[in-house]
């Protein structure tokens, strides 16, 4: 490859090029060559993820301390969970009258406030009314930084998708390592560490997320109030929405269920299986599930494709909620089959992700925000019936309905399957990626 100097005789070789005048290769995409700004919102999603993982070890001290029963402190799950997938039918359209950065801001203020709030409580009922005002802070956060990640990544949607997976993975991971660590001491802890961390990720997102200057930047599409629950009629994103829910209601049945199983068993074998202990349980499955969702998943769906992969983790994931529902006697079985399942939600959630992202032209606020809203309704279901089913029917009952669930979502899956066609986004992926580095829409 040549270019003339100015007097048009000595031609000046590009070093790009190959010494055989090949055109230059570019770059192979990386998930770790980011913005800043970039970074600083995937900080914040890693401690909105914690925040989700941190109460698991506390569940059953509270239940101690507070005299409350199991079935009501797992509503620390579901009112969180609930108003958060209530709350993200919205986040489309309040991100796009005060831009993505106030939304990101205004999202993490509440999560400070009420999970202060929450570690101030004195009784369980206080705790599960602050945790539903931290769900709505983190509906504000979460659906609007996936689709600011997605549009402001480098290397494309494939590679946001798995920062933001990433991000999701090390806060699982985190999230009962420091609830178990804090927990250890009190249980009160791991609210305040959680909103100690979060005004770090708030100072970071006003600091590097630049806001838009005056007279700059593509006109800003307003969406309607129903936006989000219009989308719903977006075939593929219905059906991606639905498989989603059902897999999120076995999803929590692991993650929300399995600490009293797993502190009765340990209880009869005469072991004493505290915060601590349940914090090193759940890191191991937040570990696996990061692992899976960064190294796993890109590899698995670009052998197989998405569709299979999406098939093989949810009866993988089957499999061994049976064996978790068979074995739950045996604490080393159960230990292990909640560590492998990270490994099959990890794969699970990137993939069913991306498969969202890349199926709708719906813009990706509105898809990203309309589909976690169905997704955390299913979580939200879990926790709220696990705890009674057990109490009624045995401790092995709650798994048994989670692969129920799961096979629901492979028939919701594989019923859609002709609308899973991946379509091109109507808008400019650059243009796009500038709004948001801006903090635009």
């Amino acid at each position: 490859m040549t270019t003339s100097t100015p007097t048009g005789t000595h031609p000046v070789v590009d070093a790009r090029a190959g010494s055989a005048g090949k055109p230059p290769q570019p770059d192979k995409p990386s998930m770790f060559k980011q913005p800043i700004a970039v970074w600083a919102i995937a900080f914040a999603c890693m401690v909105s993820f914690m925040g989700i993982g941190l109460v698991d070890p506390i569940l059953p001290a509270i239940s101690q301390e507070l005299d409350a029963t199991a079935g009501q402190t797992m509503l620390l799950f579901t009112s969180y969970l609930f108003i958060t997938g209530i709350a993200m039918f919205f986040t489309g359209w309040v991100s796009s009258r005060i831009g993505i950065k106030t939304t990101l801001l205004i999202g993490l203020v509440l999560i400070i406030v009420f999970a202060t709030m929450a570690g101030a409580s004195g009784s369980v009922g206080e705790i599960i009314g602050f945790r539903a005002g931290w769900g709505l802070g983190n509906a504000l956060f979460i659906s609007t930084a996936l689709s600011a990640i997605v549009g402001a990544a480098a290397g494309g949607s494939s590679q946001a998708i798995m920062l933001y997976e990433a991000a999701l993975g090390i806060g699982m991971a985190v999230g009962p390592l420091v609830g178990g660590l804090l927990g250890s001491i009190s249980w009160r802890g791991p609210f305040f560490g959680t909103a100690a961390l979060m005004a770090v990720g708030f100072i970071a997102i006003v600091t590097l997320l630049r806001s838009p200057q005056k007279g700059s930047g593509q006109p800003v599409e307003k969406h309607n109030f129903t936006a989000g629950f219009v989308a719903l009629k977006d075939p593929a994103l219905r059906a991606l929405a639905f498989t989603a829910l059902f897999y999120n209601f076995a999803f929590f049945v692991l993650l929300a269920y399995s600490p009293y199983p797993l502190e009765a068993t340990a209880a009869k074998s005469g072991m004493e299986f505290g915060a601590h202990e349940l914090g090193f349980v759940f890191f191991g499955w937040g570990l696996a599930l990061a692992v899976a969702s960064v190294f796993l998943a890109p590899l698995l769906t670009r052998s197989f494709g998405l569709r299979p992969v999406l098939f093989a983790m949810l009866g993988l994931l089957a499999v061994t909620m049976v064996l978790a529902a068979t074995f739950h006697t045996s604490l080393v079985a159960l230990i292990v089959f909640i560590v492998i399942a990270g490994l099959f939600q990890g794969v699970m959630n990137t993939a069913l992700t991306e498969t969202v992202m890349e199926a709708t032209s719906l813009p990706r606020s509105i898809a990203s925000s309309t589909y976690s809203g169905v997704r955390f309704i299913g979580g939200a279901i879990a926790p709220a019936v696990a705890g009674p089913v057990a109490d009624a029917v045995g401790v092995g009952a709650p798994y048994w309905m989670a692969v129920c669930t799961l096979v629901i979502a492979i028939v919701v899956l594989a019923c859609a399957g002709h609308h899973l066609v991946a379509k091109k986004p109507q808008e400019s992926a650059i243009e796009e990626a500038e709004d948001i580095t801006l903090g635009t829409d």
